[in-house]
């Protein structure tokens, strides 16, 4: 298969390499001296420095060279890129794309897939790649599991099919919607925990913290569409819980810096790449409040990066709630599916 990446940031470069094995890849970098840097040292040396870029990836600095005569397009740019990314395929004629990206859109909240469905001709095959993956693993070959979603089962399947590998397998899933809301959500709740790390509130907490942070998602997800069971998949509890965990995750790192008391945009320039749950924070705050749907920790990370209230502010805020049954969100979802029966 002829497959054209979009993006050559960290998760870009990962995924050209893993799929380098068995598929004529193209790497296309809007930097034309970044590209020249990938071909010369064949290595990209900011985001993925020790490890090599094969001989069979080609490199581009041109979208529509890049993807002339590719079977499909995979989007790994910022959620910030997606649209123009997507314009470029559109263009081009390729006949199926996938999107890395997680959040919602600025300032519209839409998901990558509400996005797509404006720019792209309706003949197009699309759906999103999602789940538990730092690049650098998945870059160096390590074991990997993550989900392939779209409306149509078969061609997450085929797909699936085509570009798993014994060190990277591909789930297919039919929740599209499900999938986009646990993959955006978890960088918000990863944030979180962060913070609760930051301040040294310990690993109960942070249990608590990333179990309730599921029951977010799960709401929201449901809301828009999705199934409750996606939650509990590759998508959502295992993303969820790698992002929130793992000393690899930006959006981890952007919480445990808020913990100390820096401001955003100090954390940003410490950071140094994007961290999607900063934008995805707002933007899900806004969608909770137009649903009515109850996400107490995304509205105080919300708070948090606004500047509304401080870090230390928001923990006590959270901990200061009613207390409630657990086991409510669960009862009300099933009262809600046997209605629909």
């Amino acid at each position: 298969m002829k497959v054209c990446v979009l993006g050559a940031g960290a998760w870009g470069t990962a995924l050209a390499i893993a799929f380098a094995q068995d598929h004529e890849v193209r790497l296309w970098t809007r930097n034309a001296a970044h590209a020249s840097a990938l071909r010369e040292q064949r290595s990209n040396a900011r985001y993925l420095p020790d490890v090599a870029l094969p001989d069979s990836v080609s490199v581009f600095d041109d979208e529509q060279s890049a993807l002339a005569g590719c079977e499909l397009a995979l989007i790994v740019t910022p959620i910030a890129g997606l649209r123009t990314a997507l314009v470029a395929v559109a263009k081009s004629g390729v006949p199926a794309v996938l999107w890395a990206c997680k959040g919602f859109e600025a300032k519209t909240g839409m998901l990558p897939s509400a996005v797509a469905a404006q720019e792209l001709p309706e003949q197009v095959a699309r759906g999103a790649l999602s789940g538990p993956s730092f690049a650098i693993e998945v870059a160096r070959g390590m074991p990997t599991a993550i989900t392939v979603a779209s409306n149509d089962i078969e061609f997450a399947t085929g797909v699936a099919a085509n570009l798993h590998s014994p060190r990277l397998r591909l789930y297919a899933h039919d929740d599209l919607i499900g999938v986009e809301v646990g993959g955006a959500v978890k960088n918000v709740l990863a944030i979180a925990t962060g913070v609760c790390d930051g301040l040294g509130f310990g690993m109960n907490a942070r249990a608590a913290l990333i179990t309730r942070g599921l029951a977010e998602i799960a709401r929201l997800g449901e809301a828009l569409g999705g199934h409750g069971i996606t939650f509990m998949g590759l998508a959502g509890m295992g993303d969820l819980i790698l992002t929130c965990t793992g000393d690899l995750s930006r959006n981890r790192r952007v919480g445990l810096m808020l913990a100390e008391g820096l401001a955003l945009s100090d954390v940003l320039t410490r950071l140094g790449h994007v961290a999607e749950g900063v934008s995805t924070a707002r933007e899900a705050a806004a969608l909770s409040r137009r649903l009515g749907v109850d996400m107490p920790i995304t509205r105080a990370v919300s708070d948090v990066l606004d500047g509304r209230i401080s870090a230390v502010d928001a923990a006590e805020r959270l901990m200061a709630r009613d207390p409630k049954i657990e086991q409510e969100d669960v009862i009300q979802r099933a009262q809600e599916g046997n209605q629909e029966g």
